[in-house]
This record gives structure tokens, C-alpha cells and sequence, in this order.
């Protein structure tokens, strides 16, 4: 493999200086902004995207394994996706009556999803997480809320973090967190006035020891709603998520990213009982919620999943791409770096055992960046990586950890980044716990 050279990115940091005169913080999804990127080296703008492949503004052209933070679950520019969408483009976008394709996907959606008795659309997933939360109240008649992942910038869920600036301490004390896969830390948090356990079924580690049957045997015996907030795991690690792949049903279910390949629909489904409050005593409705583009691409986005093979191939790649990096890791001794989480996504992490976590995933990502691979921590596969695509990024990788290696053993990791280092990632991938309740006995 010939020695590459950084991408030229000078028209990326051309529009970075301009958006930092205008946009707070210079991105609308943080994830995707400077701060996740190394500085002056990383592209931070893009132009154009294609399968499994993605051309910034200066047209350097990237293997992508962050894939739009998730959404597109087929590729870029999917030719079926683009065709429904094109089609329901010359019939228009939003109507004064409610479209065909309302009914369509939700029913598509019923036969799909475990439990999905009833079904409601929106635009993101935190619009959807928390009306599960509002619905939960009004059911159950409590105000209490249990959470344990990233739901959201909403009010109920954003207090529990230490950007909750603006959120009343009224609302910041109705809510709590627990530890995954700790069913004590649960029953810990729990109380007479506890609405709703909500949680991420799987962040990157599976449920353990019966994890997820003995919350949904506790919210049963203590009549409190749980729901899942499935943004990662629906459509992605089976076609029904979470509550098919783990045999476990959740009372509320909440969908968005892979349903549409890209296009900004999320979807709220559950049992009728409780769904059924939506239609007077909670009020949960908006301009978009059945715009017909986003709908068109779910409809043949779920099409394309419903049967399976096209996530079992995906898991198939990512399998064989998470289990080669653990062989280069073992082969060299890499102690403090593992890979987890299941084949459809998996993230390469870092201890603090021999360096800065940040530093080494900053290096890790500069490195890759010189081969024309776009990643930011994790790999989020879709059906456009081919086996290919893995083969060669296996063999990256199996140069740019023996790097890191020398410059964690050699202690000069921090001369080798030619930029700024990457800050701290607010979606937590563990360590959810952040604002546990003090049980009863113990205050």
C-alpha cells in the first residue's frame, strides 16, 4: 500500500469560518460537527454521497462508516429510494387532507414491528421519545420518569445531563437515571410515582442475565410503562429491532433513523390502550408528521428489510469487520483499545490504561482519513459496504494500530496529531447512570 497524504480541505474550513460567524456551535446535529472531527485535518463539509461513499466540498472522496449518524441503513442515494421519492415529489410534499401513505406505512409498520397495535409519525426521535414519556404520564397517572441511553434535547430528558441550563428544577426532579444491564440500580430508582422506564434496548453491549425480561416483568407487576427508544436498534439489527431480536415487548416503541434511509420521519407505536389517549387527552400533532416524501422512502425502505437478508448480510460484514479488528488487536498486544456491539454497528474504543482515550481515537481517526476512510468511532454498516470495503479497511487498520502502538509505547501520541484533538462525545455510550435516586432507606 502506497504512503497517502492528508486530504486538502481548504474549502471546508473556508465554510467553517463562515458558519462560525452565524450558527451556534456551527452544526444543527452535534455529532456531525468540528468538534467530532480532528481539527484542520478532518473534512468538515460535504458535497455529494453515493452507497457507502461520501465527496467533501474539496471533492475528496471517503469509505463512510459513519453513514449520515445512522439513517442510511441501504447507502447514499439508494436508485429505489430516490425513485419513490422522485415519484411522490411530482404529486407534492404536504397536503390540506391527510395522504394514503399514512395508512400504508403504519400498516406496514403493524406487521413488522412486535406489538405495534397502533402507530404515529413525526420528524425526529426526540418528538417521538417524548410524547411515549407524556403518554406514560397520562396512563399511569404518575410523573416520574426512569431513563437509561441518550433520548433527546427535551426537557424531561435533558435534565439529567449537565446541559440542562433552562429546564426548571421543577421538571429536573421528576427525572432519573439507572445503570444498564443493574436491575438493582432499577428498583433503587424506582418509586410509588414512577411513570415510565425508558431506555436504548442495546447501546453497543446485549442485554445480560435476563436484563430486559426482568424490566418487563417489574413494569408489569408495578404497572409502569416501558418503552424502548429503538432509534439505533429498529430496523437495524432485525427488522422488528430490539423487541424481535431479544423476544421482549415493550408497551410504547420509538422508531427513526434507518426507517427512511435518510429521510426525516420518526415513529411512535404501541399497545392500543395506551395509544389510544393520542386521539383527545394527549396531544401529539404536527405540520409534518404526514409529509409524503419522508413516507414515500419509509415505505420502500421497509420493503427492502421486512425479509431479513438485507440486514443479515449487513450483520454477516460487520461481523467479519468487528472480529478482524480484534484479531489486529491481539496480534499486537493493544491492550487498551477493544471492539464492540453487534455487526450492524460496532464501536472501536479506547482506555485510559496507556494514553488519552480522546487522543488515541483522534489519531486513529487523522490515520484512517489518510487512506479515504470517513470515521468517527463507530462503524455504522449499511447494504452498500462490500466485503470489499471491509477487506481493505481491515488492512488500514491493521497499519494505523500498529502506529498508534509506537506512539503510545514510544510516548509521542500528542506530536503525531496534526490537528485539534476531538472533544468529548455528549451521547454517552455507557455510564448512563449520571443522576441516580438515593433509595428510600438510605436518605
Amino acid at each position: 500500500m502506497s504512503e497517502p497524504t492528508y486530504p486538502p480541505i481548504a474549502r471546508s474550513i473556508e465554510l467553517l469560518q463562515r458558519a462560525e460567524r452565524l450558527i451556534p456551535a456551527q452544526t444543527q446535529t452535534l455529532a456531525k460537527g468540528p468538534g467530532q472531527h480532528v481539527r484542520g485535518v478532518a473534512p468538515v463539509y460535504a458535497r455529494r454521497g453515493k452507497g457507502a461513499y461520501i465527496w467533501d466540498v474539496d471533492d475528496n472522496r471517503y469509505l463512510d462508516y459513519s453513514m449520515a449518524i445512522g439513517p442510511l441503513i441501504l447507502g447514499y442515494a439508494d436508485a429505489g429510494i430516490n425513485r419513490a421519492i422522485e415519484q411522490q415529489l411530482h404529486d407534492g410534499i404536504t397536503f390540506s387532507l391527510m395522504h394514503p401513505l399514512e395508512i400504508e406505512v403504519a400498516e406496514l409498520i403493524h406487521g413488522i414491528v412486535p406489538n405495534a397495535e397502533h402507530v404515529r409519525f413525526s420528524k425526529t426521535g426526540c418528538d417521538v421519545t417524548s410524547a411515549a414519556v407524556r403518554l406514560a404520564r397520562a396512563y399511569t397517572g404518575r410523573s416520574t420518569v426512569l431513563c437509561c441511553g441518550y433520548h433527546g434535547w427535551h426537557d424531561w430528558y435533558i435534565a439529567t445531563t449537565d446541559r440542562a441550563m433552562g429546564v426548571p428544577q421543577e421538571v429536573r426532579n421528576l427525572t432519573y437515571t439507572f445503570s444498564y444491564n443493574d436491575i438493582q440500580s432499577v428498583y433503587d430508582a424506582i418509586d410509588a410515582d414512577t411513570a415510565a422506564i425508558i431506555l436504548e434496548p442495546m447501546v453497543f453491549d446485549e442485554p445480560k442475565e435476563n436484563f430486559l425480561q426482568e424490566l418487563r416483568q417489574l413494569c408489569t407487576q408495578r404497572g409502569i410503562v416501558l418503552i424502548f427508544d429503538e432509534m439505533w436498534t429498529g430496523f437495524r439489527i432485525s427488522p422488528g429491532g430490539a423487541q424481535m431480536r431479544f423476544g421482549v415487548e415493550a408497551d410504547l416503541a420509538c422508531f427513526s433513523k434507518a426507517v427512511a434511509n435518510g429521510m426525516p420521519l420518526s415513529v411512535l407505536t404501541g399497545k392500543a390502550d395506551i395509544m389510544r389517549l393520542l386521539e383527545h387527552d394527549v396531544f401529539f400533532f404536527t405540520t409534518f408528521g404526514g409529509e409524503a416524501l419522508s413516507l414515500a422512502a419509509a415505505k420502500a425502505t421497509l420493503h427492502r428489510l421486512v425479509d431479513g437478508e438485507v440486514l443479515q448480510r449487513i450483520e454477516l460484514n460487520g461481523d467479519y469487520l468487528r472480529e478482524g479488528i480484534r484479531s489486529i488487536l491481539a496480534a499486537n498486544d493493544i491492550t487498551y483499545a477493544s471492539v464492540k456491539g453487534l455487526g450492524a454497528r460496532t464501536m472501536l474504543a479506547f482506555s485510559d490504561a496507556a494514553a488519552d482515550p480522546l487522543m488515541m481515537r483522534s489519531f486513529v481517526q487523522q490515520e484512517l482519513l489518510r487512506y479515504g476512510i470517513l470515521w468517527n468511532g463507530f462503524h455504522n454498516l449499511s447494504a452498500s459496504h462490500t466485503q470489499g470495503d471491509i477487506e481493505f479497511t481491515l488492512d488500514v487498520y491493521a497499519d494505523v494500530l500498529l502506529m498508534l502502538h509506537e506512539h503510545v509505547r514510544m510516548g509521542t501520541l500528542a506530536l503525531a496529531l496534526r490537528g485539534k484533538c476531538v472533544e468529548p462525545v455528549f451521547r454517552k455510550t455507557g455510564a448512563f447512570n449520571t443522576k441516580p435516586r438515593i433509595p428510600v432507606e438510605h436518605r
